[in-house]
């Protein structure tokens, strides 16, 4: 698209992936006046609700690619092992943002070297291609610690926990490239969600600190305690100079530990992100339609905290099937629940967001 005239009303957003995050991107985009359709492998794509059409082909045909970019006047995507392959067949003057921060993204290694070379500090790490990688590993990192694939993987899954070098013995090689990582200590987590404009303006949520279980996010309140709001800035230049190298047009999400020495970079989504969703009814805007604003061209919105407290936790598996009893709960719980067909365990089914104007939290 033109990198100076913003998309007219009626003009149509392609959307790589079926998911949850394509759906309320898609949402976002409904409301400012614009039609979306989306392309995914078949499956439980949630996406399709809200969208005008939506292409089921794999990403592999091309033609399937080809025929949906037709339609397009700009393509983004809603996560980030979206094949490059894919990406690379759609018009490089329809993608926003630019296929570069896939390509870091995807990769566990270059992401970290990438963010180091910005000045970031991240857990000690080691390469590992084979059996004996690992045990050289082991031998320089230290346990306890984590093996990681390189690529793929996300809520815990790819990934195994090893607690001492006895216990990596039993961990067998998974047979593809990884990446060992010394655990860290830390006292939260916390992410640093940006979003950045055509012309390069930068906008930074409020960041929330964020609790996991076996690799997932549960919960993320803000605020986040004086630990995080000591250490956010460094975070959010390490972010910003992210978000400048890549040239990177929408939302951004940098995840990072807040530890007694400072912020550890841990992961980066080149998308919107699980722990922005408290921004549909806590910001001025939320991370999703400043995510459209931002490929279409129009102006940023505001992305100040609209309440004193924010807590938002995922609905995981069935807890889906009895949801709706959260309505009845004081305090104007806002639920979301995106529609897929199947509750199983460990599978997000759904976020609940309650907002006040007191600070009060509850851990889970």
């Amino acid at each position: 698209m033109n990198d100076t005239a913003p998309l007219t009303p009626g003009s149509t957003i392609g959307i790589l992936g079926g998911g949850q995050l394509g759906r309320m991107l898609a949402m976002a985009a409904v409301q400012l006046g614009y039609r979306c359709i989306g392309y995914a492998p078949a499956g439980d794509n949630v996406a399709a609700d809200v969208c005008t059409d939506f292409f089921e082909n794999g990403w592999g045909d091309k033609a399937a690619l080809a025929a949906f970019a037709s339609q397009c006047d700009v393509v983004t995507w809603e996560f980030e092992n979206v094949p490059l392959s894919a990406v690379e067949a759609i018009p490089a003057d329809l993608l926003a943002p630019d296929p570069r921060a896939l390509e870091v993204a995807q990769d566990r290694l270059s992401e970290k070297r990438f963010v180091e070379e910005l000045g970031a500090r991240c857990a000690p790490y080691a390469r590992v291609d084979s059996e004996d990688d690992f045990a050289r590993a082991i031998d320089r990192v230290g346990t306890p610690g984590i093996l990681k694939t390189a690529r793929d993987g996300y809520d815990g899954k790819g990934q195994w926990r090893i607690a001492s070098a006895h216990e990596a013995e039993g961990v067998r090689f998974p047979g593809r490239p990884c990446i060992y990582e010394g655990m860290v200590e830390f006292e939260t987590e916390f992410s640093v969600i940006l979003v950045r404009g055509r012309e390069g303006t930068v906008h930074f949520w409020d960041s929330s600190a964020n609790t996991h279980e076996g690799g997932m996010l549960v919960q993320s309140l803000l605020p986040a305690g004086p630990l995080v709001e000591a250490q956010v800035e460094k975070a959010r230049d390490i972010a910003r100079q992210t978000a400048n190298a890549l040239g990177y047009i929408g939302v951004l999400t940098l995840e990072f530990f807040a530890t007694k020495s400072g912020p550890v970079f841990n992961e980066m989504a080149p998308r919107v992100h699980n722990s922005g969703h408290w921004t549909i009814e806590g910001a001025a805007t939320s991370q999703f339609e400043n995510h459209i604003r931002a490929v279409c061209g129009l102006p940023l919105g505001g992305t100040e905290t609209r309440f004193a407290s924010i807590d938002m936790r995922n609905i995981v598996g069935e807890d889906a099937l009895t949801a709706h009893t959260i309505l009845s709960e004081p305090g104007e719980p806002h639920l979301h629940l995106y529609g897929k067909r199947e509750a199983r365990d460990g599978r997000k089914m759904g976020h609940v967001t309650r907002v006040s104007h007191g600070v009060s939290h509850e851990k889970p």
